[in-house]
């Protein structure tokens, strides 16, 4: 591993705090990954998606920040920015011990595995990354962060069902981003045809029922252990359905700096002004 990837997996070891930290976190990730890399073009995605939430919980908080104002787009911001933080600290822990040459859980592997894998597009290894974070990480997230603050989970599953505009905002975008253009018929048939089998609010409803499974399991731990290790199969299974190569790919491949990979819009930092 390079250097920059090294200290990359350093950081990604240490839970987040704050959701600035979690932009600084993938940012620093992304900074030490070749733009084609599988890994890479997810990281750019979830960095996207976590300034998006960033600034939806920017709009609505007092001037304390210890609660909503009346017009906010969530009801809970700091419950939602606690959940950012907990949820992220998943994803980087399959950073960190893929960069220690560790397995990371079952869910993550097959992105982890093809990241480099010339006969996959940009926008499968986008799928599947959000497939293992959204079906496996995201509902352990919410019940911890329920344990964590002494709520159920029908106190944040209004907010939780707000994020979803934010997802289909930023994933309207990516897809049109990363599909293939007319000049690309061979693989483009294959590529649309994966896409209609996944979405990401459907991933969302399915993990809210995850966690509503997970919440009744919370008092028998073997029963939850159980649940938890099946959960982290399946959705892996499923990662490895989104990464099957489209071959032949040599008429579909784009340039590693140019192409596809390269066209997942950069996240932005708010400028003073737009936060003001």
């Amino acid at each position: 591993m390079t250097a920059p990837w090294a200290t990359a997996r350093a950081t990604a070891a240490r839970t987040p705090v704050t959701v600035e930290e979690v932009v600084g976190r993938l940012r620093e990730i992304g900074a030490a990954l070749p733009l084609s890399d599988g890994v890479a073009v997810f990281n750019r995605l979830y960095l996207t998606v976590t300034e998006a939430v960033r600034d939806r919980l920017a709009d609505g908080y007092s001037t304390d920040d210890s609660h909503s104002t009346d017009g906010g787009y969530f009801a809970d911001p700091p419950a939602m920015a606690e959940l950012d933080a907990v949820f992220a600290g998943r994803y980087l822990l399959a950073v960190a011990a893929d960069a220690a040459g560790q397995q990371p859980p079952a869910c993550w592997r097959p992105l982890f595995a093809l990241r480099a894998h010339p006969g996959v597009h940009p926008l499968q290894f986008a799928l599947a990354g959000m497939n293992a974070h959204i079906q496996h990480d995201l509902p352990l997230a919410v019940v911890d962060l329920c344990l964590r603050r002494g709520c159920g989970p029908a106190e944040v599953e209004q907010d939780y069902h707000r994020i979803n505009g934010v997802l289909a905002e930023v994933e309207s975008v990516v897809r049109e981003q990363l599909l293939p253009g007319p000049e690309l018929p061979e693989c483009a048939g294959p590529l649309t045809h994966l896409l209609g089998t996944w979405s990401v609010e459907t991933a969302r409803e399915g993990a809210w029922s995850a966690v509503q499974a997970l919440w009744e399991l919370r008092g028998l731990p073997a029963a939850a252990r159980a649940f938890t290790a099946a959960l982290d199969g399946s959705v892996g299974l499923l990662g490895h359905a989104l990464l099957l190569p489209l071959l032949p790919y040599d008429g579909c491949a784009d340039d590693p700096g140019t192409g596809a990979a390269a066209r997942l819009p950069e996240a932005r930092s708010r400028t003073a002004d737009e936060q003001a």
